[in-house]
């Protein structure tokens, strides 16, 4: 798995409607600048988004974009694979047969990708964004906390 651009940015932008969550819209302008994404690619990127039902956004001089559903219920893993596609190493990690390798039925490495596979999906379909939220919020308490200690 390789996460893009577009999913790195993808993602951050997620991150910050997150922390927004019911405090109404973000502005493309403010999510641009949060994010540190170039205006006109994240403008594609909100539109896939909103395809894939994790955003909504309202037009009009207070327009902007929100999330479709509580942080709660959207994992990394959703937003990754709607944006970047499967997660999988390799081709066949997800099939019993797969037909386009001579060398599949004795492969010694189809155990490791399997692994890998796994462990990926664990680690990003079991984080959602108001765990990501809370971490956010930890770290930020931490960092204003060490300013003090200097």
């Amino acid at each position: 798995m390789k996460i893009t651009y577009k999913g790195d940015y993808g993602l951050k932008a997620m991150l910050s409607l997150a922390l927004h969550y019911n405090k109404g819209v973000l502005p493309i302008q403010d999510l641009a600048k949060k994010g540190d994404i170039p205006f006109k690619f994240l403008e594609q990127i909100l539109l896939t988004l909103k395809k894939g039902g994790f955003v909504e956004s309202k037009r009009g001089i207070s327009g902007g974009y929100f999330l479709a559903r509580a942080p709660e219920t959207i994992t990394v893993g959703e937003v990754i694979r709607f944006i970047e596609g499967p997660i999988e190493p390799v081709a066949c990690v997800k099939k019993d047969n797969y037909e386009k390798c001579k060398d599949f039925p004795n492969c010694v490495f189809k155990d490791i990708w399997s692994q890998v596979y796994t462990v990926t999906s664990l680690v990003v379909d079991t984080i959602t964004f108001a765990e990501l939220i809370r971490r956010a919020e930890s770290m930020k308490a931490n960092s204003i906390e060490n300013s003090y200690n200097i």
